[in-house]
């Protein structure tokens, strides 16, 4: 299975869809994944799997306002251009 950390600033659609429906009510203490990246920086995220890939999304205070924005709001992709909608290579 491949593995993918996401930062907020790469979140597709698809992957925001895939925290909603995992997390439709914002994700718990219980949900956060720690680990150190190669820098040996502690890094929390919350997981979402498909089929083929095991995402981890990385926490920030942008994650949790995008997904609670996108469950009460389905035009947040084209309200807020900021945001990138880009699929991740795989």
């Amino acid at each position: 299975m491949k593995r993918v950390i996401v930062a907020y600033e790469k979140l597709t659609k698809e992957l925001l869809d895939l925290l909603i429906d995992k997390y439709p009510g914002g994700y718990d203490y219980e949900d956060i994944i720690s680990f150190k990246n190669a820098k040996g920086e502690t890094v929390k995220a919350i997981e979402v799997k498909t089929l083929t890939t095991n995402y981890l999304i990385k926490i920030s205070i942008k994650l949790q306002e995008a997904m609670e924005e996108y469950a009460d709001d389905e035009d947040f992709f084209q309200d807020n251009e900021d945001f990138e909608v880009n699929l991740p290579d795989g």
